[in-house]
Formats: structure tokens, C-alpha cells, sequence
């Protein structure tokens, strides 16, 4: 099996943007852009109360942690758990400081409701993947908590978002190698994205991206011509 460097290393959170568009993924984490909208700040502060530094909460057989950090060499990429939670039970893994036999539950949390695609679900399932060869364990399920609906939804992590994962992983190392943003068809989702503006989402109608800088420069010079004009 294929193992990466810690340099190559790719955010775990990527996942949920390539499984959303995988062109907003090349500009978040190729090109480095980045914009802000309504759902990106609330869900940045809704991570906020998620997050905290490698936190330790201990309810009777129950352990939670928050900010875990983690990563995979085979997958080549790291991240951290909103929360994870580790149950006492008769056949598990040891947790240094505390006695007895652990299981591992990946607890993700997410600001809105439920999404009809998948990205949700294999964010969740590349943590437990993490989590499988840091502790060397099998991790079967985990849960998404939406803000919205304050409720849990429990992830069965299958041998086809397994596949997904590892699939998407190696696709975005490959486009990262190259450094190559994929074109991709506007569609009613790119409305949501904090990045429709910086997309550019009609540049796949244009034959060539030369084309469309020309166009752009074209029309500034029509602009400041017009202007000129105006102004005597």
C-alpha cells in the first residue's frame, strides 16, 4: 500500500469540498481562494463551540474528546474531529491513562440540516479511516449532528463510502500534483457556494481561457473608453 509524506499531506476537511465540486475544491486548496457567505461564517462558529483543543470530558464509561488531531499515511491526509467518543466496553482499544478496553466513535458537527449528497457522510467515514490505523481498530459507524434539527444521524461506514473515500483521496493528490483546477458545469448549487463569483462558472462555455481574458480586457477598455467619453 501507497504511503505519503507528512508534506503531502492534504486537509481531511477537502473531502467534503471535492465530494461538493470538486473545482471549489482546486480553488480552496490549489489556487488557496477563499470568500466568505452567510453559511461559511455560522459554520465557522458553530465549529467554534465544537472545537476545543484536545479537551477530555470523562462521563462514567464514557470518554469525550474534542480537537482530536489526526491523520493517515496510506490515505495522505490529517485533520481534526469535532468530537470523538470513546466507550468502555469488553472489546476495544487502550487509552493510555485509563484502564480497561475502548471503542471509537467519530462525532462530526455540522450547522445546517442533512444534505442530499454524500460529502457529509464521507468527511465522517475518512475520520474513522484515520482513527482505524491510528489506533488499529475497526471503527463501524460515527454520527453527524445538524445544528438545525439538534438531532444525531447515524453513519454506517460501508464498504462503498470506504471506496469513496480512498477514490477521492488519490483523485485529489493527483490534481494537486498537477496543480490543475478541473472545469466543471454550472448547476442550481453553485448559488450556495461562498465561491460562484470567484468561479467564474461561464468560463467552460468559452473555447479557450485566453478567450476569456481577452474578452475581460476588452471590455474594461470599452468602459474607460465610454467613460472618457462621457466626461467632455
Amino acid at each position: 500500500m501507497m504511503k505519503y509524506a507528512e508534506d503531502e499531506y492534504l486537509l481531511l476537511s477537502g473531502i467534503q469540498h471535492y465530494a461538493f465540486c470538486r473545482r471549489q475544491w482546486a480553488l480552496i486548496h490549489i489556487e488557496q481562494q477563499w470568500a466568505e457567505n452567510y453559511r461559511t461564517v455560522s459554520g465557522e462558529l458553530f465549529h467554534k463551540r465544537a472545537h476545543q483543543e484536545e479537551s477530555v470530558e470523562k462521563r462514567g464509561d464514557d470518554l469525550i474528546v474534542r480537537g482530536l488531531r489526526i491523520a493517515s499515511a496510506s490515505l495522505g491526509i490529517s485533520g481534526q474531529c469535532d468530537v470523538v467518543e470513546f466507550h468502555r466496553c469488553s472489546e476495544g482499544i487502550h487509552l493510555h491513562k485509563y484502564e480497561g478496553l475502548w471503542s471509537v466513535c467519530p462525532v462530526e458537527y455540522k450547522r445546517g440540516k442533512p444534505k442530499e449528497g454524500p460529502e457529509d457522510r464521507l468527511q465522517l467515514c475518512a475520520q474513522a479511516m484515520c482513527m482505524e490505523e491510528m489506533f488499529l481498530t475497526g471503527i463501524q459507524k460515527g454520527y453527524l449532528f445538524y445544528g438545525e434539527n439538534r438531532r444525531r444521524e447515524e453513519v454506517i461506514f460501508t464498504a462503498e463510502l470506504r471506496q469513496m473515500v480512498e477514490a477521492m483521496c488519490a483523485e485529489m493528490h493527483d490534481l494537486m500534483k498537477k496543480g490543475y483546477t478541473p472545469v466543471v458545469k454550472s448547476s442550481k448549487k453553485c448559488q450556495a457556494c461562498s465561491l460562484n463569483e470567484i468561479c467564474v462558472p461561464r468560463l467552460p462555455k468559452l473555447d479557450k481561457v485566453s478567450e476569456y481574458i481577452r474578452q475581460r480586457i476588452t471590455g474594461a477598455d470599452e468602459k474607460e473608453e465610454n467613460e472618457e467619453g462621457g466626461g467632455k
